[in-house]
């Protein structure tokens, strides 16, 4: 076995992986986000010089960092030959083979099915024994336990897709051994996976024998694959098209502070005002109209999500290090740079009264239910509520809760939840921002049915 070094470079509020391998003196790159300063603080780390970068596949889920970190480090920048970029790049197609230093090469292996064009890539030690291939770079090809989605270039090329996606694992598991190690970029929450899995190491013979693409026929893998589809974000419409024109680096610096007087016109204006706060300091205390996205959960894809395209954004953290935290997710989305930024506490942003609602549990709301009617708002995805739901509940997906806010009853206090309270506090801040009488229930789902609430399955 070959004592190359694979680092993983972990963005999991995304659920993706980008990599940096190296033999001790040179080193490459799969798929890098687009905050390279990661990367370049590794290189130095590791005390090794980057010649090349590999993308796997345009990505729909994230900006990427591949031309930046290119342009910055010198590295050729492969892409796909195939793909009509916008850009220099160093083209490479299926059965390519790039040297990188002395000891590693990187064959190109086309695996189309997460889209048309997707490559993976295949690294063996020239040293080694000819065609021993010590791991393999999948992109949204082969998972851990499940493959990239084929949805994601319109409804239309998902059957053919997921066919592709069918023959390219195959393919993967027939050209490189069992004890291949293999390396995705997405599956770890990512949106752009079929399904999700908790593995976080996996090679081909592992893969071989669990891997639904690698256990059934083709005609059961593609009606599984597509009958389990689940709705992705909306943000993702606009990340294809912005890699595709190559994206520049981005720009942290800090956005400017904005008085009381400031913050009060971005939100007459219209404007997005997102507080990170967790969600019980915003419940207990908010500048009205303000949106709660903490930073203790999903914050840049639920934002990415509900925010109308290109609306000015600013930031409300407890301190400046929580406005610089989102502020490098968001760019990671292609959300630039914040219209402005204030930290510290409620108090600080606004001369009038502040805003508040009561958290709860499921128990609370069994107990309330015996007294006088309420409605209960389930936020979650329709998969989730089909699979169970409290009965009499009002199902509209947090996703569709910006738009369709009217439709939540007003005669009544209404108690939102989610599965775990995250979801629920962001559909609440947009309650609460329309004037409802709201109560976010801060609990797990299944303590509704521990509670004694009918829950329907």
């Amino acid at each position: 076995m070959s004592d190359f070094t694979i680092i993983p470079i972990e963005t999991p509020t995304l659920g993706d992986r980008s990599y940096l391998v190296h033999d001790g003196e040179v080193a490459f790159v799969i798929d890098p986000q687009r905050d390279i300063d990661r990367v370049m603080s590794l290189l130095g780390r590791e005390q090794v010089r980057l010649t090349h970068i590999f993308e796997t596949h345009i990505h729909n889920d994230y900006v990427t960092g591949g031309l930046a970190l290119s342009e910055r480090s010198g590295a050729a920048y492969h892409v796909n030959a195939e793909d009509d970029v916008s850009f220099d790049r160093a083209p490479i197609r299926d059965g390519d083979v790039v040297q990188v230093g002395a000891r590693m090469r990187v064959h190109a292996i086309a695996t189309p099915g997460h889209t048309f064009t997707h490559l993976s890539y295949a690294l063996t030690d020239a040293e080694d024994d000819p065609g021993a291939v010590v791991a393999v770079f999948t992109g949204g090809s082969l998972l851990y336990g499940s493959t990239g989605r084929p949805d994601l270039l319109g409804e239309e090329h998902a059957d053919t897709l997921a066919r592709h996606q069918h023959a390219s694992a195959r393919r993967l598991a027939e050209l490189l051994p069992d004890e291949a190690e293999v390396w995705p970029t997405h599956g770890f929450g990512s949106f752009c996976s079929a399904t999700q899995s908790d593995a976080t190491y996996s090679t081909i013979g592992r893969e071989r024998g669990l891997n639904p693409v690698l256990t059934q026929d083709e005609e059961s893998y593609v009606r599984e694959i597509l009958d389990g589809l689940d709705v992705y974000p909306a943000y993702y419409a606009h990340m294809g098209p912005r890699n595709l024109a190559g994206p520049t680096g981005p720009d942290l610096t800090p956005p400017e502070e904005a008085d009381k007087d400031e913050l009060r016109r971005r939100l007459e204006a219209g404007e997005w005002l997102v507080d990170l706060r967790h969600r019980t300091a915003f419940a207990a205390g908010h500048v009205p109209g303000t949106y709660n996205f903490g930073l203790d959960g999903n914050m840049v894809t639920y934002l990415g999500w509900l925010i109308p395209w290109d609306t000015p954004v600013t930031l409300l953290g407890e301190d400046p290090d929580q406005v610089a935290e989102a502020q490098r997710e968001l760019v990671r989305i292609g959300i630039d740079r914040p219209a402005a930024q204030a930290a510290g506490k409620p108090e600080d942003w606004t001369e009038g009264e502040l805003g508040s609602y009561p958290l709860a549990t499921f128990a609370d709301l069994a107990q309330v239910r015996h007294h006088r009617p309420v409605v209960v708002l389930d936020v979650r995805r329709t998969s989730e509520y089909d699979e169970a739901h409290v009965a009499d509940s009002v199902h509209i997906p947090l996703h569709e809760l910006p738009a369709r806010v009217g439709e939540v009853p007003r005669d009544r206090q209404v108690w939102v939840h989610c599965l775990s309270g995250y979801r629920a506090s962001i559909a609440a801040s947009f309650l609460a921002a329309a004037g409802l009488d709201v109560v976010g229930i801060n609990d797990d789902f299944p303590a509704a049915e521990a509670a004694g609430l009918p829950v329907v399955r």
